[in-house]
């Protein structure tokens, strides 16, 4: 499974942020998207997901046009219902995809893969952490099972313990999806990533990994990311 992205540009009237993008993600990896903080990560995640206008571009997964359906897209700023708990957002979710849902699991089950206690299940979603709420974006990602996976800034907000558990489920989703992982920590990527890319200057640059261990590439890297102007 393949997705392209063929001749992406997006502008902001005047202000042009990506420019004629074509790159190719593979099934099986993780991407670590890097960048400064305004380089265009989450704009690019945006486009990919229908959420705005692009001035021009093509997306195909396995050559056919990339439907809403086939992305997953966990958010930088977690969008929950925080009127209801843990539980009843989770059973909600679970009844309004049921047809969508191939091998449905026991709510426990659920929140055991991103080892929400049972105390958190029950408290009402706007009591929950920055890092909480990013799990519930995660687990129902994992439940409905998109062919790619968008994660903007995902493990920021968790604490080490909790960033672990949930590298070991991300390399775990890694079969049969395609994910992209947006940070703009460098060390974070290279620890979770199979593939660099950089956005930088509006484009996207493939980077080799085993690169960024010598110190003249990671300084090249840095520096163009510090160079760069902010969105």
């Amino acid at each position: 499974m393949k997705l392209e992205i063929k001749k992406l540009t997006k502008n902001y009237g005047k202000k042009e942020v990506l420019k004629d993008i074509n790159f190719t993600f593979e099934e099986g990896k993780i991407y670590g998207l890097i960048g400064r903080n305004g380089a265009g990560k989450t704009t690019f995640f945006n486009c990919l997901n229908k959420d705005v206008e692009i001035n021009q571009g093509q997306f195909y997964l396995d050559k056919e046009t990339l439907n809403p359906e086939d992305i997953g897209y966990v958010t930088a700023t977690p969008i929950v219902p925080e009127f209801l708990t843990g539980r009843e957002f989770l059973k909600f979710y679970l009844d309004i995809n049921e047809e969508k849902i191939k091998e449905r699991k026991t709510m426990d089950e659920y929140f055991d893969i991103v080892k929400l206690s049972h105390e958190d299940q029950n408290k009402l979603l706007k009591e929950y952490s920055h890092g909480m709420k990013n799990k519930m974006q995660i687990l129902v990602n994992i439940i409905i099972n998109p062919k790619v996976i968008l994660l903007d800034e995902p493990l920021t907000a968790l604490d080490i313990v909790v960033q672990e558990d949930m590298k070991k489920l991300l390399r775990e989703l890694r079969k049969n999806h395609i994910i992209i992982f947006s940070t703009h920590i460098l060390e974070l990527a290279m620890d979770l990533c199979d593939e660099m890319v950089v956005l930088s200057n509006k484009k996207l640059e493939i980077v080799e990994k085993n690169n960024l261990n010598t110190k003249n590439y990671k300084e090249k890297i840095m520096k163009e990311l510090k160079d760069e102007k902010d969105d």
